[in-house]
């Protein structure tokens, strides 16, 4: 049986408690007997693999793949994830690169299939790379089962120091963040923009974006959101919001709950007047 993390509380609190025993809880979630034999097979067969239709009709080490980065829904679209590790990344119209989704196109780039005569999957340090990422990756799945706002929290303190020092324009940077849906909605609701947000133009969700992170963080360059302090900020923000918007749904759902039930009680209290 895989370990299951232990969130206490929730909002800050539960973030709070989670730092403080990280460590301990993604050891003991490493060392589960699942996870083991998932990275070990990785690891021993992965170097075997020549290409991408080999990779998807082996489920096992397939499934190490997508989860490395956060694709394991796809586990059942081989096609699809075929034609993405075929195409890979080097032509803008290339399948990874037309989705708005960039964890493909992270994805694709990886393996190499389509970009390289020979793929990435023969590096010497593949496996244990792509094992490490999927460990970080299915404890932040398994988190989320617990409290989803947990998982996109440290799905943010992970791949914004990366991010932040990309060797990319600030507005691709931004580019990126609305291409990532963890990250996305990390910021979303930090800076507490609505649900119809993403129906904008995208240089009007990029012009806003940046506008925003510099009113609500005093941030001009999206470089400074590599710093500790500012992640932290940022995610401060989020779990406070989230905490927030949690409670308004409890009332409100407690009130129309009570509604229903005031107006159950008048009806028969009608009925048995009649």
């Amino acid at each position: 049986m895989t370990f299951q993390p232990v969130i206490f509380g929730s909002g800050l609190a539960a973030w709070s408690y989670l730092g403080r025993t990280l460590e301990t809880q993604t050891k003991a979630f490493e060392a589960s007997p699942q996870m083991m034999r998932d990275t070990e097979y990785f690891e021993a067969k992965i170097g075997e693999i020549d290409t991408a239709e080999d990779l998807v009709n082996d489920r096992r080490l397939l499934r190490v793949a997508l989860g490395a980065f956060d694709l394991q829904d796809d586990i059942n679209n081989k096609y699809f994830v075929q034609r993405i590790l075929e195409d890979g990344t080097l032509d803008d119209d290339t399948l990874a690169n037309r989705l708005s989704d960039k964890r493909y196109r992270d994805f694709s780039k990886a393996f190499g299939f389509g970009d390289y005569s020979t793929p990435r999957t023969k590096l010497s340090d593949f496996g244990t790379n792509i094992t490490a990422k999927f460990r970080r990756q299915q404890f932040e799945v398994a988190v989320g089962e617990q409290d989803q706002s947990m998982r996109l929290a440290l799905n943010a303190e992970r791949a914004l120091p990366e991010l932040a020092e990309a060797n990319v324009s600030d507005n691709t940077k931004w580019l990126r963040v609305m291409g990532n849906p963890p990250l996305r909605q990390v910021f979303e609701m930090a800076m507490g923009l609505p649900n119809s947000f993403s129906q904008l133009d995208i240089e009007k969700q990029l012009e806003e974006f940046k506008d925003r992170a510099n009113r609500q963080f005093d941030v001009s360059d999206f470089a400074e959101f590599g710093q500790p302090e500012m992640q932290q900020k940022l995610v401060h923000r989020f779990l406070a919001r989230s905490q927030i918007q949690e409670i308004q749904v409890a009332s409100s759902a407690n009130i129309a709950v009570s509604l229903l039930e005031n107006a159950a009680n008048f009806a028969r209290s009608q009925s048995s007047f009649f």
